[in-house]
């Protein structure tokens, strides 16, 4: 009697409830998540020691060696990530809060025209964004933050909207009979069961930004197209496929971050 019972699967105390299974031993259930976390990381090994095997022995010209310096690749991927971010960021300050309010019973009516706004961001392709903004506001950065911003709105909106309208309605009758205000119940039950959704979306744009800021190099942003273009003009193909493969890369290292956050931000139990 004084013997105390364990649990079989967890070798916890009975009683206890057990612990929930932790979120990375979930994630590992899954070979998709398997995939994100282990696979994409072998797969930028392999195309960086593939572009090394490739080149790594090339003679290269003065110029393809001017771009093709240390320094001027990490000035390049700097500027990359840097406008990237930044892109994100307004996206996901932009988009979030806007999902929310046009899920709100009182906004119902401008739906509509938010949607078409974000889907006409997409619509237009972007290299024609990109020169519109250049006329209007001047070439360099600001203008290829803002066009990316416009390009990549749509999935985070759309999976904000979609992540708290799929919720059952029932629970959220549930918090409003506990008592919640509506805050309450948008912060404890709508905010936190949307989280994968809109987490979705914000991994889809985070790749849509780190591809499409690429075309800034046109308007005098910077960024990895600048090694880009330069092949291109040169008819140089080591400075041509470096942008590209390096511009690979790190898209996918930005889509295996957001893959981790998927994992370690989702609520427990989801």
């Amino acid at each position: 009697m004084g013997e105390q019972v364990t649990r079989r699967d967890t070798g916890e105390p009975a009683g206890k409830g057990g612990s929930e299974p932790s979120r990375l031993r979930t994630a590992l259930s899954d070979p998709a998540r398997v995939w994100d976390l282990f696979g994409i990381p072998a797969l930028i090994l392999v195309a960086l020691a593939g572009l090394w095997l490739l080149f790594g022995d090339v003679e290269l010209t003065s110029r393809e060696a001017t771009r093709l310096n240390q320094p001027e690749l990490l000035l390049r991927a700097r500027q990359h990530a840097l406008l990237s971010v930044q892109a994100a960021f307004w996206v996901i300050v932009i988009a979030v809060p806007l999902g929310i309010v046009v899920t709100r019973p009182w906004a119902r009516s401008i739906t509509p025209v938010v949607l078409a706004l974000a889907n006409a961001g997409q619509a237009i392709p972007s290299f024609g964004l990109l020169i519109v903004l250049a006329i209007l506001l001047g070439t360099g950065q600001q203008a290829a933050v803002i066009a990316v911003v416009a390009y990549c709105i749509l999935p985070v909106l759309r999976n904000t909207m979609v992540g708290i309208e799929q919720i059952d309605p029932a629970i959220i009758e549930s918090g409003r009979g506990m008592g919640m205000t509506k805050g309450q119940v948008l912060r404890r039950i709508e905010l936190p069961l949307a989280v994968p959704v809109v987490l979705a979306g914000v991994r889809t744009a985070l790749i849509l930004a780190v591809g499409t800021i690429t075309l800034g190099a046109l308007i005098g942003a910077g960024t990895l197209g600048v090694i880009i273009n330069s092949g291109i003009v040169g008819f140089s193909d080591p400075v041509l496929v470096t942008g590209a493969v390096l511009t690979a890369c790190f898209a996918l290292f930005i889509d295996w971050l957001a893959g981790l956050a998927e994992v370690f931000l989702r609520p427990k139990g989801i």
